[in-house]
């Protein structure tokens, strides 16, 4: 069974506030603009995902630790490329009460300007590397584009993992380690995007190269999801982070660092997945992941309910499920509640299913109905989870296929932004084409390829000189 995305193509805007409000996601109306108030369903999802990544983390030695949220101006200041970038974007703390202080703090907006005069008390010697840590946490940046829930915010719930190295080989495999734990997880939730190496004047401010993984979304912007930097030695050399090596010499460390939103990435389940019925969420991130539903019928009241009991207490060790006995809902209502909610798996007990000791199944990803004996019934749970996850990651993909297309001049370029598509084009690397390319068309080079080798072997489409790459162009948020 098919069912319609037509709402969320059509009016992405509209469809999506609409789910974050009646699905309990998260609420808007904060009086601060560009702070959300995550609410009870959307914050499950969020730790959901946060266990999933850390999980990940730690069994790749990543040690979890928890820094301060205030940064000195000294500190923040040191590394001028990063200021630079970040200046207009931080917010100050000024003053304790009416007292003006002595050094004003940034509320940290990413925290490389944090840790590295701490890496500096830390690491001493070859046996201090490699150093590597994550913290999960809120940071803060004063948006000054129109903010969107979840997509562009001033308080960004995310993880950031750091990390340092005897030398430049061992920082590049760091990068290596870092895009395979985010591309797991990513692809655990069945999210489809672009991984992308960033052009130089797009790159993280500081760092030797960036790395970024773009999520398509219905709307036609892309949405960037984790991004993963080489930081070389530029912020070793400021902080002076040096290490004695064996022979007894010092060196500055190598270090990287990667960054993974989380509402971004609950975003990017959401626009992904999400149909007209409302959110349809993969299985291991789904707060509920079985509802169980009675169907009542005159005479049957008592064993329907025992029934449903029995059907709960067999499975509940292994899911999280829930029984729906509310008893002044319609069955019909409550199937429109928990399809909007997104919950995987919905189980209909009626007489028939008492009678004959079964159990009706219904997938949230197309609502195909399967009704199997309860003797076989974890088994076909477990069977239908798995289909549906790699049904969503399988759709999510072809999506994205189907939205790239070719471009050869400046007009497809405009024409595939506004059907809502990603441009793959051939640039000479030259950065005014690039903000040619963007007055023009309205898209910005995201970058090219990182995980496939593509040759450019044509012309610039903006200036007609050979080309050097194959990039990607978008609108992004």
């Amino acid at each position: 069974m098919s069912i319609s995305i037509e709402k969320k193509v059509s009016n992405f805007t509209e469809w999506f506030d609409k789910i974050l409000e009646e699905a309990k996601i998260v609420d808007n109306r904060y009086p601060v603009k560009g702070f959300l108030v995550y609410r009870e369903y959307g914050y499950k999802i969020i730790e959901n995902i946060r266990l999933l990544l850390e999980k990940k983390l730690e069994e790749t030695n990543h040690k979890a630790m928890l820094f301060p949220i205030a940064i000195s101006e000294d500190s923040f200041s040191k590394e001028a490329e990063h200021i630079a970038h970040f200046k207009e974007e931080v917010f100050w703390i000024e003053k304790a009460g009416s007292k003006k202080l002595d050094r004003m703090l940034v509320l940290r907006p990413t925290s490389e300007t944090a840790i590295y005069p701490m890496l500096q008390l830390w690491i001493r010697s070859h046996v201090d590397l490699p150093f590597k840590m994550h913290q999960s946490v809120a940071v803060y940046r004063y948006e000054t584009k129109a903010t969107r829930p979840l997509f562009r915010v001033r308080e960004i719930l995310w993880n950031e993992a750091h990390t340092a190295h005897a030398t430049q080989e061992e920082a590049e495999k760091q990068v290596e380690e870092a895009i395979k734990i985010y591309s797991e997880v990513f692809n655990e939730l069945g999210i489809a995007y672009l991984l992308l190496k960033r052009p130089e004047f797009d790159k993280f401010a500081g760092a030797v190269y960036s790395i970024a993984f773009d999520a398509w979304n219905p709307d036609g912007k892309v949405n960037q999801i984790g991004t993963v930097h080489n930081l070389g030695t530029n912020f070793s050399k400021v902080f002076d982070v040096k290490y004695e090596k064996k022979d007894g010499t010092w060196d500055y460390v190598y270090t990287t660092c990667y960054g993974f939103g989380f509402s971004r990435t609950l975003a990017a389940i959401i626009a992904q997945h999400g149909d007209d019925h409302g959110c349809v969420f993969p299985s291991k991130i789904a707060p509920i992941q079985i509802v169980v539903i009675p169907i009542p019928y005159k005479g049957f009241e008592n064993d329907i309910e025992n029934y449903c009991v029995e059907i709960f207490n067999k499975l509940k060790n292994d899911y999280r499920i829930t029984i729906d006995d509310r008893k002044d809902v319609r069955p019909g209502e409550k199937f429109y509640y928990w399809e909007l909610l997104g919950v995987p798996i919905r189980i209909e007990i009626g007489p028939s299913e008492v009678k004959e000791r079964t159990a009706t199944l219904v997938r949230r990803d197309n609502l195909n109905r399967k009704n199997v004996p309860i003797e076989n019934l974890q088994y076909e749970i477990n069977s239908l989870l798995k289909d549906l996850d790699n049904n969503l990651r399988s759709k999510s993909r072809k999506f994205l296929e189907n939205l790239i297309e070719n471009c050869f001049n400046i007009n497809d370029v405009k024409n595939a932004l506004f059907q809502k598509k990603i441009a793959r084009i051939e640039w000479c690397g030259n950065e005014k084409c690039a903000e040619i390319l963007k007055n023009e068309a309205g898209g910005e080079i995201r970058g090219t390829r990182a995980d496939i080798i593509e040759k450019a072997n044509g012309k610039c489409l903006i200036c007609g000189k050979e080309s050097k790459e194959i990039v990607y162009v978008a609108r992004a948020y």
